[in-house]
């Protein structure tokens, strides 16, 4: 499913959240995306995106857990691109409780992480070392945030 289909229903933001909150404690596995088993940053929103959708819109490529990435040679941004075949970005980075939050982590490097709003100040996301938990978006966040985005067929 690309953002240019057509969904069925339309989603609230309290199903996104419901849904997002769902998956709070599940340990971090990489590439993993199974609830309750062990997912990643981009596992989270593929799991939510299945709850909401019932398939994933593409299959994700092999990737490093490496968040300080440098870019060097490429000038590609693969979650990036794919965030924005698939979901409708927000102009200048503004988001909503319920959209999919995007990190640079490093100025020079490939948006490597991802999570859920779930509130103007706070997040929900998985990481190395931590199970998926819900997070400050603090001022360190807001810094590296590469872009937001709205899952197709939310009101």
């Amino acid at each position: 499913m690309s953002k240019t289909q057509s969904f069925s229903s339309t989603i609230s933001r309290i199903q996104i959240i419901d849904a997002a909150r769902g998956w709070l404690g599940t340990p971090y596995v990489h590439q993993a995306s199974a609830h309750g088993a062990g997912c990643d940053c981009l596992g989270l929103v593929r799991g939510v995106w299945r709850e909401l959708h019932g398939g994933e819109p593409e299959a994700p490529p092999a990737y490093t857990p490496d968040w300080n990435e440098r870019r060097f040679n490429s000038d590609a941004d693969t979650l990036l691109d794919a965030a924005r075949r698939n979901m409708t970005e927000r102009a200048d980075k503004s988001f909503e409780p319920a959209d999919v939050l995007i990190f640079r982590i490093c100025a020079d490097g490939p948006a490597k992480h991802c999570g859920i709003a779930v509130a103007p100040d706070r997040f929900i996301h998985a990481y190395a070392g931590r199970a998926v938990i819900e997070s400050w978006l603090s001022r360190w966040w807001r810094e590296r945030l590469a872009g937001a985005f709205v899952f197709p067929g939310t009101e």
